[in-house]
């Protein structure tokens, strides 16, 4: 029996550590060809370890060493993919940073960096993956099998306030799953997002330590990366062919599918154009009667549990 990614070729973003490592690894475990990409202080070692465990555990897969927000870097990590491995099915954006403060404390500089390597980092892989496909789909004039899972989070779902650089570059990555789910579906690829919940190093200040399990429970950490990646595989498999232009939330063995938003009310003017007298005496009401801690933001996203 065929495992359900063998012949393909994915490439994981950030995938050293945390949760890009378990990702290309249950990529890998599930036959996929994986390229582990990895940037920053430590990379090399971590990037080549993962290697060597794909490679143990009878896998193929190769190190990338390169800054996904770099445009040219982000070419050269999908073509790699082709030239190692033949093509590229499979792409994963996971990489990114934290540079955690109050909006009217962030500077410039901790802006620049989280939408940069988050959103930009998103974009450029994109955007080479998808020249591949659409290339690929108009040789063969056929649809092919090409797959993006992006990387959101729930700070952009619940507005978390310490973090408006990395709230606002998660949502903006949504808004570029959404687009790129309806400008590849022609060609065969899906692109969907996931919102993770997962003890990483890059979330140790938020999270803190694991906790200890109970004696001889065996029970798994609830925020373990090894959460998350079974769901990656999955909507980089064949079996999601239909699943497309989703959002995702996902930790400690639950998965929860975001509804789009919906219209809560439409008001029309009496006259030809709106007025502020007019918005006065009918937004004014409206909104006296609704709670007032509610916004957009889906704060119950955060109370989401499954009991292990």
């Amino acid at each position: 029996m065929s495992l359900p990614l063998e012949g393909l070729s994915a490439v994981v973003t950030g995938a050293g550590r945390g949760l890009g490592r378990a990702e290309a690894l249950e990529l890998a475990r599930l036959g996929a060809a994986v390229v582990v990409n990895d940037h920053g202080e430590g990379s090399r070692a971590a990037a080549e370890q993962v290697v060597d465990e794909i490679r143990t555990a009878g896998g193929r897969a190769t190190a990338h060493l390169g800054d996904i927000a770099d445009h040219a870097a982000a070419r050269a990590l999908i073509d790699l993919a082709v030239t190692a491995h033949g093509r590229l099915d499979i792409l994963v954006n996971n990489a990114g940073i934290l540079r955690d403060r109050m909006v009217f404390s962030m500077t410039e500089d901790e802006w620049d960096a989280v939408i940069r390597v988050h959103l930009k980092g998103h974009f450029n892989t994109t955007r080479f993956a998808a020249a591949h496909w659409r290339a690929r789909s108009k040789a063969a004039g056929a649809p092919v099998h090409g797959r993006i899972v992006n990387t959101s989070s729930e700070a952009f779902l619940a507005g978390s306030a310490g973090q408006p650089n990395y709230a606002a570059a998660k949502g903006g990555i949504v808004g570029l799953t959404t687009s790129t789910a309806h400008a590849l579906a022609r060609y065969g690829v899906t692109c969907n997002a996931i919102c993770p919940r997962a003890r990483t190093r890059m979330t140790a200040d938020v999270f803190g330590a694991a906790p200890e399990p109970a004696p001889g429970s065996g029970a798994p950490d609830p925020l373990a990366p090894e959460h998350v990646a079974p769901l990656v595989a999955y909507l980089a498999s064949p079996a999601a062919a239909t699943v497309n232009g989703q959002l995702l939330v996902v930790h400690g063995g639950m998965v929860a599918v975001m509804e789009r938003p919906r219209v809560a009310a439409v008001f029309g003017t009496a006259k030809e154009v709106f007025t502020y007298e007019e918005l006065d005496t009918r937004l004014t009401p409206y909104y006296a009667d609704r709670p007032r801690d509610e916004t957009f933001a889906a704060t119950e996203v955060l109370a989401l549990r499954h009991r292990l």
